[in-house]
This record gives structure tokens, sequence and C-alpha cells, in this order.
């Protein structure tokens, strides 16, 4: 039995000899078109029957005012001022928590429950005064009566009025520390309830039942209110003083970037971060649905003040050496690589600061093809 190995010999000889017949011809058509362009010490020439130049496209730059328009990071946060953190006024151990992280909350709804002896002492003292504040009042009475009936003298009478109104003092003092530091109505367990100041969504919480509570300082939970937020951008040190208060905003999420939404500047840090060397700029949202919840990602494109100089289209602008150049045309169809100082950008073009002047001819379209 005779193995098979591939085609025959004749037939593989015939496939090698159209190969190289074949590329013998294109070098030859290809030498008959000549060349693209020359590069003559950096100045590109574009010969006469060039593909190049019906592929190339030249304009002259723009010059004159363009409104500074940025694209820039940003991120949803609460509104500082309706953001309000939780302490117990008191010391004490946690019975109850009565809600959770991210949960919503109304005002006046229980959060946490602490049994403190200082509450219960507080109480005592509440009770004590309004028990003395009785005593005081029946006393008031009977020397009033005795007064009348003539059985007393004026300075009895006096000093009753007196304690009364000590007693009342001490009462309402005493009420108001219980009010105070928050504690419950419930008269059958005299515990300390720790209520919400505000409606709004638990975005921190550090406490756990049984724990105990040693800090009156430290905060246990924190609630804000989400009905506005911020959508806080960064702006870079370069772009700093451009855009003003009121300044039209576009706020694309990242999770729905369909739906772009829109507002206005309404807050400038008059302070550089000073990790990020970024101004941060705010821009209040009302937010009846909830559909911005803090810490969301989000695009901001603001729009700011005029901008004067000598224009180009990102087209133009080319990538060489980490430097960023444009072709100039300085004779039809010559042109010499210049190098440009972009100062900022929009969708569709750039401002720059040195390498061009009004009136340049640069190429806009196929430039790539003449990159090396």
């Amino acid at each position: 039995m005779t193995a098979k190995f591939g085609p025959p010999r004749t037939a593989l000889c015939l496939i090698v000899a159209a190969s190289v017949l074949a590329a013998c011809h294109r070098p030859a058509s290809e030498a008959a078109a000549g060349p693209m362009f020359t590069d003559d010490h950096g100045v590109l020439t574009v010969p006469s029957g060039s593909p190049l130049r019906t592929r190339l496209a030249v304009q002259p730059v723009s010059s004159g005012d363009q409104a500074a328009e940025i694209a820039l990071p940003a991120q949803v946060e609460a509104d500082p001022a309706r953001v309000t953190n939780v302490v117990a006024p008191l010391t004490g151990r946690v019975v109850a928590v009565r809600v959770r992280l991210g949960e919503r909350v109304r005002r006046g709804q229980t959060l946490a429950v602490l049994a403190s002896s200082d509450m219960a002492g507080a109480y005592a003292d509440a009770d004590k005064a309004a028990d003395a504040l009785d005593v005081a009042r029946k006393a008031l009475e009977r020397a009033k009566g005795v007064m009348a009936a003539g059985g007393a003298a004026e300075k009895d009478l006096e000093a009753a009025q007196s304690v009364f109104n000590q007693a009342q003092l001490e009462a309402v003092r005493a009420r108001a520390r219980v009010t105070a530091i928050n504690g419950s109505a419930d008269a059958r367990w005299r515990g300390l309830t720790l209520t919400a100041p505000q409606s709004g969504v638990v975005t921190a919480l550090a406490v756990a039942q049984g724990q105990q509570v040693t800090d009156p300082t430290a905060v246990l939970m924190t609630v804000a209110n989400v009905d506005q937020v911020f959508v806080t951008a960064d702006v870079p040190e370069s772009q700093v003083g451009k855009f003003r208060l009121g300044a039209p905003a576009v706020i694309v999420l990242t999770g729905d970037a369909d739906h772009p939404l829109r507002g206005r500047i309404s807050q400038i840090d008059a302070m550089m971060q000073a990790d990020t060397r970024r101004q941060k700029v705010r821009i209040a949202m009302p937010n009846p649905g909830g559909r911005l919840l803090p810490n969301m990602y989000a695009t901001v494109r603001l729009s700011g003040s005029a901008a004067g100089g000598v224009f180009v289209p990102l087209s133009a602008l080319l990538m060489n050496n980490d430097a960023v150049t444009v072709l100039v045309e300085t004779s039809p169809w010559v042109f010499q690589r210049r190098a440009v100082q972009i100062a900022d950008e929009t969708d569709t073009s750039a401002r720059v600061l040195n390498g061009l002047e009004a009136g340049d001819r640069v190429v806009v379209k196929g430039g790539v093809l003449l990159d090396d």
C-alpha cells in the first residue's frame, strides 16, 4: 500500500513559478504609479498624480472667540446642609437598633433605644421637680386662704409664692432636659430613645445591639435628606475661573447615559483640593423621585466664558513622539510638520496657544497618511 504525501511534484513547481512571476510583476506596477509623497528633510511633497491628492483636505485655521466647554468627571453627593449626624447625648447600652443602612426614615421615627442610668436620672429629676411643684402649689393655696381669713402675715404669703415660683422653674428645667436629650415619653420604661431628626436615608450606621456607648460625641448613624442633591464636578487647575455661577450644565449619569439632565452651577469652591489639584463645582438638582443616589458617577459638560485665539479641528492634530503636531501647507501640495501647544478642547476643535497663526493652512483630513 502506497502512502500519499501531497500533490505531484510537477504541480508544485508550477505553483512556485506562478508566485515568482506575480511577485516580479507587482513591483513594476507600483513603480509605474510613482511615490505617494516624498520627504526631503521634513518637507513633504505630494506629487501630481498621487492618489493622496484626492484623500487630503486642507483648510485655513480660524481665529476669534469660542465658548470654553469641557467634560468633567462628577459624582452625586448629598447636600451637606441636609446631612445630620445622630449621637447619643448620654452614655448607655444599646438595647435595640430599629433601622438598617440605606433605609428611608421619616422625621421622628425611632432609630435606636438605649438603656441609660443618666436618662433614668433625668426622669427622676423631672419627677421630683413635678412633685415639689405640686407641694408648693398646695402650700401657696393654703397661705392665700389663711391670709384671706386674717390669720397670717403678708410675708408668709410672699414666701409661699416664692417657693412656688422656684418649684415651677425647676419643673420646667427638668422637663426641658428630658426633651433635649430626646427621651422616651413611655413612663413604664425610661430608656433613651433616639429618633430621626429629619426625613431621609440612613447613609452611615456605626452602632449595633448590645454595644456600650461611652462617648456622647461619637456618631452612631447619619441621616441624609436626598430630596435635593449635588452633582459635584472636579475642574482641573488649568480651567479654573472659566465657569461662573448660573452657567448651564449637562449631566450624564454613567448608569443612564440615554437620559441626560440639565442644571446650572449653584456653588463654586473658593479653594483647590490639595490632593487632586482640582476645584469643586456643584450643581444643585431636585430629586423628588430619588433617581439621583449619593455616590453615583456621572459626566458633567460645562460651558464657560469665551476664549480667544486660533482654533483647529481635532482631526488636524497628530501625535508625534509625545508631542502634538499639525501639517502646515507651505506651498501648494507641500507640507511641513509643526509642533503646537493646545490650551483646551471642545467636541470638534482645539484652541492653540502657540505654533500656528491665523491664516495658516493645515491638513484637516488624511494627515495620518503623511504621518511617518
